[in-house]
């Protein structure tokens, strides 16, 4: 994510100080994010078997992890205003909701909200931290929330069942498994369409050709091969973060 958002700043045009800062700031939220998921759901993870977890497998305590959290989000508050007192709270907004996630929404009906809000923030971070603060195409901050809330639902469908054993009621827990991997692939496609359709010349027939194809086979080969819709989900994805790269955040 921090590879990707640096990325955005450089197609914006931004200066190498500027992608400096906007790097560290996203990496110090990610982070933060991150760890605060560990720390938080140790205890499931464990029940859960989740031994590719550090917490899981005795590396680290929990407390450490969270205690890491913390200072990593004290630290990305001032990078994040560093870069532009509105373009850091916008960036602080994206990541206090994915904080929510953790802490709250995530075995609620809400689970997508935070991806949607925390996916949307980071292109507008980028645009509003150039000179003159310009806001970003309406159509990239929304093709941006359509990627965080296909995300969602692809980081959630291979534990599903896992998760409903331990009580989490999020989103696509509710929907189930079945539901919840016929989904994934629209709002993925259409984050691609939209990009494709928000600036003439992006090269679209086959971006949402790629998008329809990967996100249609994964859905319906996914009953007999569970990975399979979490990998076509990448790959469309992939496609839209092309892009947003392309398109180096079209300014509205």
């Amino acid at each position: 994510m921090t590879l990707l958002v640096t990325g955005l700043a450089v197609a914006a045009g931004q200066d190498a100080a500027g992608c400096a800062l906007v790097a560290t700031a996203v990496l110090t939220g990610q982070l933060s994010v991150g760890w605060s998921n560990d720390a938080l759901d140790a205890a499931r993870d464990t029940t859960a078997g989740r031994s590719a977890k550090p917490v899981v497998r005795g590396a680290v305590s929990a407390r450490t992890v969270g205690a890491a959290a913390l200072l990593a989000l004290a630290l990305c508050v001032p990078l994040s205003l560093a870069y532009g007192w509105l373009a850091g709270a916008v960036h602080l907004v994206g990541v206090a909701a994915a904080w929510t996630y953790n802490l709250r929404l995530k075995s609620t009906v809400l689970s997508w909200l935070p991806y949607a809000i925390g996916f949307a923030a980071l292109p507008a971070f980028v645009t509003l931290g150039l000179p003159g603060q310009p806001r970003p195409a309406w159509w990239i901050v929304t093709a941006s929330a359509l990627v965080g809330v296909g995300a969602h639902l692809g980081n959630v469908l291979p534990d599903i069942d896992a998760d409903l054993a331990l009580g989490v009621r999020g989103w696509p827990q509710r929907l189930g498994a079945a539901r919840t991997r016929l989904l994934l692939p629209a709002p993925l496609v259409t984050a691609t369409v939209l990009l494709v359709l928000g600036r003439p010349g992006t090269p679209g027939a086959v971006a949402v050709a790629v998008a329809v194809v990967a996100g249609t086979a994964g859905s319906l080969m996914g009953r007999h091969r569970p990975r399979l819709p979490f990998l076509a989900a990448i790959l469309v994805a992939g496609v839209d973060v092309a892009l947003l790269l392309w398109q180096g955040t079209a300014l509205s």
